[in-house]
């Protein structure tokens, strides 16, 4: 008797079985020539697929949509979302498509979407496809934000399509696919709020709770549960990404996860030269999204989730109010404890509190008046708290010398009050203090490879660069060096 195959993809799905005011059932629109460019291995072993089940050729026909596997439901999530402070109440998935989800092998449900797979009923004007560039900058940060130890979405696959995309000029297309906890957002819960619809809200928030936050649903208000472990999630989030000096670039309510993973980079970028100030998004012109912004404006987004649960925290409407704005007032005090915690790991304590705030500030100040680069200020720091002789290279980076001193008297003066010893403590700061990152003028360079003479080398080369951030071999040491002048990269672009 012969025992049929398994499927190559075991999907599972729970968003499909929805009702249809939550999505659109469609199948991607085919390319006329796929070719895989990557496909990320380990990550599908951990999703229980097996990547020889088909060739690179099948692969490429499946993640650019043209062949539909048994078990996929493709569909077009609906949701809404606030872009820039203005909100659109009806913006929905324009460019992408959920073929399914997973149960991975730690019993963790995740999403497959293919992004840049065709217009959509939530497409506008937009051609519903993905320009190359875009594609790889995705996976390349992707993948540093997991290698960094930040929830992230993730790249599986990315496909060239054989087709241009037209921009400001015809561009190499391409589809990414990613994948997700969830692609739930804010802007998912604003969608059905705008419509009054309570009961596909219900629906919603169950289907959240029960995916991300079963705990919540043991709770006195539910609701009111789930609302605290969004915003738990968001802060400690929106710490980690502010501890390796990553700016998302365009932190809209339709692009941050109720999961609390990072989502949808765009015109994100990793700071050379640290400044709370600093901006990279073409279209982020007043700055709403810049560095230090970041978590404001994840409370900001907090708010406006909040607002779509009233109705379901209790009947009492002034004590839900009164108890929604208690929660996301409490974010500050959250992400401040996040923060502390994770910049007190960079500068070697074991125990940060409080009292270390303007220790942590004060490097800041003098990094900032002399544009010191935020990475390698944070990893030559721990060859300085191992030896104080290994000062020379952390000096070296500031303009003015002399403001690092003093703040050094006052760090050393600190670190004799915490319990390790020297070797130890430069050991677990090499832990949260990378030696690269994946620097914007890289990126722009493999980007440009690829375009200029379809080289996906340098791409992989990255990739597996940005992979293991914490240590460089010795090849490898020019990546962890900041741009000269002239690589310097001001602005990133959404790539739609």
């Amino acid at each position: 008797m012969t025992v049929p195959a398994p499927d190559p993809i075991p999907f599972s799905n729970t968003y499909a079985r929805l009702p249809d005011a939550f999505h659109v059932r469609l199948d991607p629109d085919p390319v006329p020539d796929p070719s895989l460019i990557e496909l990320n291995h380990d990550l599908c072993r951990e999703l229980g697929i097996d990547p020889l089940a088909l060739t690179p050729e099948e692969w490429g026909q499946v993640f650019a949509g043209n062949r539909i596997l048994p078990g996929s439901e493709p569909l077009a999530m609906a949701y809404a979302g606030h872009q820039f402070g203005h909100f659109v109440p009806r913006l929905g998935d324009g460019r992408a498509i959920l073929l399914g989800e997973v149960v991975d092998v730690r019993g963790r449900r995740r999403d497959i979407q293919l992004k840049g797979s065709g217009r959509t009923p939530f497409s506008r004007r937009g051609d519903g496809r993905a320009a190359l560039g875009p594609v790889l900058r995705e996976y390349l940060v992707g993948e540093a934000m997991h290698a960094l130890g930040i929830p992230t979405t993730r790249a599986l696959a990315a496909v060239s399509t054989g087709e241009p995309v037209l921009r400001e000029t015809a561009l190499p297309g391409a589809v990414l696919t990613r994948v997700a906890a969830s692609h739930v957002r804010v802007g998912t819960f604003q969608y059905f709020a705008v419509r009054g619809d309570r009961a596909a809200l219900q629906q919603l928030a169950d289907h959240v709770a029960d995916r991300h936050y079963p705990w919540t649903r043991e709770a006195d208000q539910p609701c009111l549960a789930l609302l605290e472990a969004v915003v738990e999630a968001q802060a400690r989030l929106v710490a980690q990404w502010m501890g390796v000096g990553f700016i998302h670039g365009v932190m809209n309510t339709d692009n941050m996860a109720v999961s609390g993973e990072t989502i949808d980079f765009g015109p994100c970028a990793f700071m050379d030269g640290y400044h709370p100030d600093q901006v990279f998004s073409a279209i982020d012109t007043q700055g709403r999204y810049a560095y230090a912004n970041q978590p404001a404006m994840a409370q900001w987004n907090l708010a406006r989730l909040a607002e779509t649960l009233l109705p379901l925290i209790g009947s009492d409407e002034k004590q839900a109010l009164e108890q929604a704005t208690d929660l996301v007032n409490s974010f500050s005090s959250r992400f401040a404890r996040h923060w502390i915690d994770v910049m007190g790991l960079k500068l070697g304590l074991s125990m940060a509190d409080k009292s270390d705030i303007a220790l942590i500030q004060g490097l800041l100040q003098a990094m900032q008046q002399g544009q010191v680069d935020f990475t390698l200020c944070f990893r030559h720091l721990c060859d300085a708290a191992e030896d104080e002789t290994h000062d020379e290279p952390v000096r070296r980076l500031f303009a003015q010398p002399e403001a690092l001193v003093a703040w050094a008297q006052q760090w050393r003066s600190r670190l004799r009050q915490d319990p390790l010893p020297p070797g130890e403590r430069a050991v677990r700061m090499r832990r949260v203090n990378p030696a690269c990152i994946p620097r914007n003028h890289r990126v722009e360079q493999v980007i440009a490879a690829a375009l200029e003479a379809e080289d996906f080398e340098p791409f992989r080369r990255l990739l597996g660069v940005v992979r293991n951030p914490w240590v460089l071999a010795e090849a490898d040491q020019a990546y962890a060096r900041p741009p000269a002048p002239t690589e310097r990269v001001y602005q990133t672009f959404c790539g739609t």
